[in-house]
């Protein structure tokens, strides 16, 4: 092969490993969620239909237990927590990934996609400026 024609398959394959990470990210954030509106879904049976004193049944991977439906309730709130921490960590990470993507294709990178919501804090703060 000469020179000219393994530059550029040594640049198409870095692209489609760049978009493939790019899509693979994005499919795990997807199926995070879908993972965490099962969560919350089961949440809100277990705050409408059970008390707390109950036993419900739990599926841990090919078993059901019965579990008191609090502990459950809780086991659950902790998962969601996770669930969250980690879809908060793969959209930071897409971003940086989505960026190396553009970077490679010789494309300028995205404004405004590193843009970051304000925290509560914040949100107080320019709220009490404008009551002013």
């Amino acid at each position: 092969m000469d020179p000219d024609s393994e530059r550029v398959l040594q640049y198409l394959t870095e692209v489609e490993e760049a978009a493939e990470d790019v899509l693979a990210t994005k499919q795990q954030i997807v199926d995070l969620d879908t993972k965490r509106n099962k969560n919350r879904e089961a949440l809100s049976a277990l705050r409408n239909e059970f008390s707390d004193s109950e036993k419900v049944k739990v599926c841990f991977g090919n078993m059901f237990i019965k579990f008191p439906a609090a502990k459950t309730k809780e086991m659950i709130q902790r998962d969601q927590e996770q669930l969250d921490k980690e879809i908060n960590d793969l959209r930071n990470g897409l971003k940086a990934k989505v960026n190396r993507l553009n970077e490679i294709q010789g494309k300028p990178e995205l404004r405004g996609y590193s843009l970051t919501s304000l925290s509560a804090d914040e949100l107080k703060a320019v709220n009490s400026l404008l009551k002013r």
